[in-house]
């Protein structure tokens, strides 16, 4: 029951933020007006999504209504959006460099991460970052298999080091 309540509010609170200035008129009071349709819409969004989606959603639905992971999480989009806008530049110089100076391959990096969506999250972070694509996850070895435009690491741990490193702090604490 707590993951159908836990997912509904996710649900809805979600729905509320996509619908976001809600109407374009103005109440008496001169805030912006409610869209009751659409508000309403939204619960019976989320109520189908309470109920055919919660063992998919979260193991754990108390945890995800910690304030501290939800820091967190906020912590990470910037850090997340700088490894993205740098990782576009260094690709964008690679394509347009004369001689196109690549080495691509696929190489193995470990995480420490132990749940399934901090994994997920760190491997979805990995494909963001343009030249790089996530291959695989090793459920039983934690371990990532990352395809780069620009292989510069040889060994695991300077892969690991390379690639992971700046992601995990942060997912291990929103996630675990």
């Amino acid at each position: 029951m707590a993951r159908r309540v836990g997912a509904f509010l996710a649900a809805y609170v979600v729905w509320v933020l996509l619908v976001f200035p809600y109407d374009t008129g103005r109440s008496k009071v001169g805030l912006p007006a409610w869209d009751v349709q659409g508000l309403l819409l939204g619960l019976g969004v989320a109520l189908v999504v309470a109920l055919l989606l919660p063992p998919q959603l979260t193991r754990t639905p108390a945890r995800f209504l910690n304030p501290v992971r939800w820091f967190w999480g906020v912590v990470y989009l910037p850090v997340l959006f700088y490894h993205i806008v740098r990782a576009n530049l260094q690709v964008a110089y690679i394509v347009l460099h004369p001689e196109l100076p690549i080495r691509p391959g696929v190489v193995k990096v470990k995480t420490g991460l132990k749940s399934p969506s901090a994994r997920a999250a760190l491997a979805n972070s990995i494909t963001l970052t343009p030249g790089t694509l996530t291959v695989d996850i090793d459920e039983a070895e934690g371990a990532l298999y990352v395809h780069c435009l620009q292989v510069g690491a040889t060994s695991v741990e300077d892969a690991t080091r390379e690639i992971v490193s700046k992601f995990e702090p942060l997912l291990r604490r929103v996630f675990e």
